[in-house]
């Protein structure tokens, strides 16, 4: 049986399967990976990048805050106040540098003074130097909202139109579309949201169930789509396929290649998101060999690249792209040694906190990649 080799400047293995439609013969199966090493991960966004602004008020038609009298309230319980929207500018940030967003309108589990769902907007650019929030009542919930809003962001904050603007619900696609496409700004449907995902996750905790109209146990208005896997384009077939894995630092030292040169690929800030990993730690893979590797790194370069999956019931492997894109990748043999293969990887995988890795190769041996992206499989947000 082969046997995995894992150099720190380097992605290589043994022979591997075919990348599907695998012809129906034997082939020598990589011998199993060992779980990467757990290490102390906290998958939250830095907090001290986290900012609460008082620069804009919420309406009272809104939310579900009975009339009070009104009372002095210090600045810092004011800033802690989950009513309260956000709106903020990292001061040290250039706001012409800030070209991309990432973007959420979506309904909360906040019932406002008539008992109707509170929807709210979100929106950030990845290293979240620009931060904003702000609730809507569920009757005015189109596209002329949203590009109005979208407008107000710029003038608040003083920051231009960004180039494009990421989205991660199949179902808002429509409105967002539109409101970005009368804006001149170009809309991408993504799962690569990875930022937003976080700070949604990090709101519902600290936000949402502290806010007077939460409703405990509220399931969310618009759950991400999870379609059965389709069938490959032509245009991504591979011939050649390895599970591996490799040390955080090589993964690092690959991650600065793509930064450096012309290398297809997208890489993620994991400082930023809260992930400290020790050097040592071995970070699972799929390495993917192509005589055509670099046709095949430029068109899987357009396609918003989120995560491969392992699915041992079909015995294959699910590649997902954009907001609810899945395709079959590749496909193996079932047997019982192959399928402690794929409960190996996707057991490193989830010891990583969901962080895994696709390489795209001339030849499983090469000394480089064509392609590189490194992946965070989150769990979808509970919002």
């Amino acid at each position: 049986m082969a046997t995995l080799s894992f150099n720190p400047t380097r992605i290589r293995t043994p022979g591997g399967l075919h990348l599907c439609k695998p012809k129906p013969r034997s082939l020598p199966f990589p011998q199993s990976i060992k779980t990467a090493k757990r290490f102390s991960a906290d998958f939250r966004i830095n907090q001290q990048l986290l900012h609460r602004f008082r620069s804009n008020s919420v309406s009272e038609s809104s939310i579900s805050v009975p009339e009070e009298v009104e009372v002095a309230v210090d600045e810092d319980e004011a800033e802690d106040d989950p009513t309260l929207e956000l709106a903020y500018l990292d001061s040290e940030t250039d706001p012409e540098s800030i070209t991309e967003w990432e973007l959420d309108f979506c309904s909360r589990p906040i019932l406002d003074i008539r008992g109707k769902k509170v929807w709210e907007l979100v929106a950030c650019d990845n290293s979240l130097s620009l931060q904003y929030t702000k609730y809507f009542p569920n009757n005015v919930i189109n596209s002329i909202t949203l590009r109005d809003a979208i407008s107000s962001i710029t003038e608040e904050l003083g920051v231009p139109l960004p180039e494009k603007i990421r989205f991660f619900r199949s179902q808002m696609q429509t409105i967002i579309t539109k409101a970005c496409t009368e804006l001149g700004v170009k809309p991408i449907p993504s799962k690569r949201c990875l930022s937003l995902l976080l700070w949604l996750e990090e709101r519902y905790e600290t936000v949402y169930t502290r806010h007077p109209g939460f409703q405990k146990g509220s399931k969310p208005l618009l759950a991400l789509d999870n379609p059965f896997p389709m069938e490959l384009p032509d245009n991504l077939f591979g011939e050649r396929w390895a599970f591996v894995q490799l040390p955080f630092s090589a993964v690092q030292e690959e991650v600065s290649n793509l930064n450096a040169s012309f290398m297809f690929g997208s890489s993620l800030d994991l400082d930023l998101l809260g992930i400290e990993i020790d050097d040592n730690s071995m970070i699972p893979g799929l390495s993917v060999a192509s005589s055509r590797a670099q046709p095949l790194a430029a068109w899987m370069n357009g396609m918003e690249v989120y995560s491969v999956e392992a699915d041992t019931s079909r015995a294959c492997l699910i590649l997902s792209v954009g907001i609810s894109t899945r395709y079959v990748y590749a496909t193996y043999k079932k047997n019982p040694v192959t399928t402690a293969e794929a409960e190996a990887w996707e057991a490193a995988k989830k010891a990583c906190g969901g962080l895994h890795f696709l390489a795209i190769q001339d030849d499983l041996d090469s000394e480089d990649c064509v392609g590189f992206w490194l992946l965070l499989d989150l769990p979808p947000p509970p919002v």
